[in-house]
């Protein structure tokens, strides 16, 4: 599309205009078209906000649900057990809000673009007290339009959500600014503020692009069904085990170090292990990896991990307990250089020799060396090949090489595959010998050939409404497996249904409620569902006595009666020793 025309001021109407136009679409050219216009045509401050709204940054709740609640059912004039019901039919509180609240007669004000509003009326909300909080949301509320409001609502929840993905969004700056999408990608990384000048530089043909702690978009692998075996042959592709951790970027750079989470999360301060392995690494370098709980020379569960996730203070006794390591397995930067083009097989000769050359280092040279837990294995001090997890230890660190797993044909590898969960992995990533490092899921080049997941049949025993388009229907959902004759709760599932079955199950729970807590039904326990889950531990945070990791609905077991379920006794059974 080539260079903008001239900006206008910009208005938050412009930008409520924009977020109409996706939610009434379903056509992805249309979504792109409307985006390309908007962001053409409003001012630079204005489009970075909406930037960082589109692909998913918002700030969190600055006002809690019940107060604005109270406050909209206070200014339309409603009772708060009305505002309720009408909560409760409509599903969603912003939506709510801005239905029940009448048009008010608007005073002649100049119209105020979106970084406006964000800067001077939605940001400082949170540092009011209740009774200024409540006059501020009555000015706004009383100074917007309908479809303005509403938008604002969304924000001001914490809910703000439309149907474009980060690629649409992606495209469409990539249309106004005449710039490659991998390009786009990549300024979009990391921390950045929207402002006016990020617009600008995230649009400008020259702008550099290696800022110091700016990660890379992470190449992601589409999921293999059916097996491998239309793959062609297995010496064509490199094959490693899945690990089951935290995806992370380690970032070393001009004597800094930085270690992203795929989510964009900068985590260094949380595994100083590994910062102490960032800080080994040559300047300008840049590796891609999977953070794990390690320990007795091999990965612990996922669940381990979590014990540190979102912890502020680590405390000695949990880095004793939860050693962290890291398996490296990509190299997205040597010496400066971007070498994501390069096929895979060199990036990974490359990421050897790297590897290589640290484990040669004195721990006395190295920053390699650093203070471990008493109780660390041995196995974590010494230079051996753990060919029982798939990786190379290296000396005095937990950094660990991802080793190639052999096998003549698919046939074997599949055999070695069936001992994935024993080894507290997910399975096998399958890579092209020559695939670039891709931005986001590119098919064709980076497969994952994940193990069969748990499955349990259990009992529909609560649903309460989804959010968002599923708003007014039954679609968030608890179950239940037996213990001594009674129903335990022990999984929620939001996905696996089809719209026809949600539909479905949304009329069994309006006809079988039996009781009700807030948005909460309970209902009769006659629905038998398969679910299925990637982990399962102990767990003395659930009624149940047990947790289990990424449950969703795989099927709908009509030919099953609710006596038929499983019990929770055989539930824990698939926890291994």
């Amino acid at each position: 599309m080539g260079r903008r025309g001239e900006r206008g001021a910009g208005s938050l109407k412009e930008f409520a205009a924009l977020y109409s136009a996706i939610d009434e679409t379903t056509k992805t050219n249309d979504k792109v078209a409307a985006m390309v216009k908007y962001f053409a045509e409003a001012s630079p401050e204005d489009a970075a906000w909406a930037v960082h709204f589109l692909v998913g940054r918002r700030p969190k709740r600055l006002v809690s649900g019940p107060k604005l609640w109270g406050w909209a059912a206070e200014l339309a004039g409603l009772p708060n057990w009305l505002f309720g019901e009408c909560y409760d039919a409509v599903g969603d509180l912003a939506e709510t809000i801005t239905l029940v609240l009448p048009d008010f007669r608007r005073s002649e004000k100049p119209e105020r673009g979106l970084d406006y509003w964000v800067r001077e009326k939605l940001l400082p909300l949170a540092g009011l007290d209740d009774l200024t909080q409540r006059d501020e949301m009555f000015a706004i509320w009383q100074e917007l339009d309908r479809r303005e409001r509403f938008v604002f609502n969304k924000l001001i929840t914490g809910a703000f959500r439309v149907g474009v993905s980060q690629e649409l969004v992606m495209r469409a700056l990539s249309k106004v600014g005449d710039v490659a999408v991998p390009v786009i990608a990549h300024r979009l990384m990391g921390d950045w503020t929207p402002s006016a000048e990020f617009f600008t530089g995230l649009l400008h043909e020259e702008t550099i692009d290696a800022g110091v702690s700016r990660p890379y978009p992470f190449c992601l692998a589409h999921p293999l069904e059916g097996g491998p075996d239309n793959l062609g042959d297995p010496a064509e592709w490199h094959v490693e085990w899945k690990w089951d951790g935290i995806r992370a970027q380690l970032i070393r750079r001009e004597g800094k170090s930085f270690v992203w989470s795929r989510g964009e999360e900068l985590i260094t301060d949380r595994f100083p292990e590994i910062l102490g392995i960032c800080e080994s690494l040559p300047d300008g370098t840049v590796l891609d990896g999977e953070i794990l709980a390690w320990r007795g020379g091999r990965p612990l569960k996922f669940m381990e991990l979590q014990k540190r996730i979102g912890r502020k203070v680590l405390s000695k006794k949990i880095l004793q307990e939860t050693p962290a390591a890291l398996v490296a397995f990509d190299l997205l930067e040597l010496g400066g250089e971007d070498i994501r083009a390069l096929p895979f097989l060199e990036r990974r000769q490359s990421l050897e020799r790297l590897v290589d050359e640290l484990n040669r280092s004195e721990p006395s040279q190295s920053s390699l060396h650093f203070d471990l837990p008493t109780q660390l294995d041995e196995r974590l001090a010494t230079d051996l090949p753990d060919s029982s997890s798939g990786a190379v230890v290296t000396s005095q660190s937990r950094l660990l090489l991802a080793s190639r797993v052999e096998g003549a044909t698919w046939e074997d590898l599949a055999r070695v595959r069936e001992d994935a969960r024993n080894l507290n992995v997910e399975g096998f990533m399958i890579k092209r010998l020559d695939s670039p490092y891709m931005t986001g899921r590119k098919k064709g080049y980076w497969w994952k050939w994940k193990i069969d997941p748990f499955t349990v049949d259990a009992v529909l025993m609560y649903a309460q409404p989804g959010s968002g388009k599923r708003a007014s229907l039954f679609t968030d959902y608890t179950f239940g497996v037996w213990s001594e004759g009674a129903l335990v709760p022990f999984a929620k599932a939001y996905s696996g249904l089809d719209d026809d079955e949600i539909r479905r199950v949304d009329a069994f729970v309006r006809r079988n409620t039996m009781e009700k807590f807030g948005p909460v039904r309970t209902v009769k326990p006659e629905l038998v569902m398969e679910l299925a889950f990637e982990g399962i531990q102990l767990s003395t945070r659930h009624k149940s006595g047990i947790a289990v990791r990424f449950p969703r609905i795989s099927r709908w077991r009509h030919d099953k009666k609710a006596e038929d379920a499983d019990t929770l006794e055989g539930v824990k059974s698939l926890i291994s020793p």
